[in-house]
């Protein structure tokens, strides 16, 4: 392919991480792989993190995957884990078919990651069978979260739940605080931390310290996403500084 890669992502309207996490990362993939990419989103209505108004924003997605397949791109992600999870067990894979579906009728046929199946595929690349989740989410979808990650087969050791509905406010978060919350989890005899379960949690500055202080993988829906649309273009994932998954093992 001559042209850059195009990245499309299907985004809350209120969500402004995955608009700087996934190209930062892969911007960072660039400075040691020559392949480029362009990045390009559609919106879905969403202020409050509730399970109501995530339902209403999963039945505008079929229009943003349209829209995006209007631009050729040539793979699409769905940028938001809590929307799809709150759907009800295995809904990431229903979901995925759906928009893919989409983009075939509309005759430019492009692959489709959600977050929360990228996370799920993440966990199942690096084989881990205990985790622990730090999420930004109120305690009812929190819980909704760690059982959605247990009906595939992993075993959560503990969750956190930072407890903020705004969206907007869990943006506005300083990844560095990361670095004392995930204290808070209890860690033993874990296989992978999630340190971000939610895809507006900023926490890409932070994964590969931790990583490095605790000796074991540590992922975030974001970085979980990003090796699943390499890995769905046939590309390597690899980059730097991102924590095991993008290290280039996997």
């Amino acid at each position: 392919m001559t042209r850059p890669i195009r990245i499309g992502q299907i985004v809350p309207s209120s969500n402004v991480t995955m608009e700087t996490e996934i190209p930062a990362m892969l911007r960072a993939r660039e400075a040691i792989l020559p392949e480029r990419f362009t990045f390009h989103s559609s919106r879905m209505r969403m202020k409050k993190v509730t399970k109501e108004e995530l339902a209403a924003m999963d039945a505008d997605s079929d229009r943003c995957a349209l829209e995006l397949s209007d631009a050729a791109v040539d793979v699409m992600g769905y940028a938001c884990l809590v929307a799809i999870m709150s759907m009800g067990h295995g809904y990431h894979r229903i979901s995925q078919e759906r928009l893919h579906g989409r983009t075939l009728e509309n005759g430019h046929p492009a692959p489709v990651v959600t977050s929360a199946g990228a996370l799920v595929e993440g966990l199942e690349a690096l084989s881990a069978k205990r985790v622990s989740v730090l999420t930004p989410y109120m305690k009812p979808l929190t819980q909704m979260v760690v059982d959605y990650i247990a009906n595939e087969g992993f075993h959560v050791q503990d969750s956190l739940a930072l407890e903020i509905p705004d969206n907007l406010e869990v943006a506005a978060q300083d990844p560095a605080n990361l670095l004392e919350h995930y204290k808070r989890l209890d860690l033993t005899g874990i296989d992978v931390l999630v340190l971000s379960a939610c895809v507006q949690m900023p926490s890409l500055a932070s994964i590969q310290k931790v990583e490095d202080a605790i000796g074991i993988p540590v992922v975030s829906a974001a970085v979980c996403t990003t090796y699943r649309m390499l890995k769905e273009l046939d590309l390597e994932p690899r980059v730097p500084d991102c924590g095991a998954l993008l290290s280039g093992k996997y």
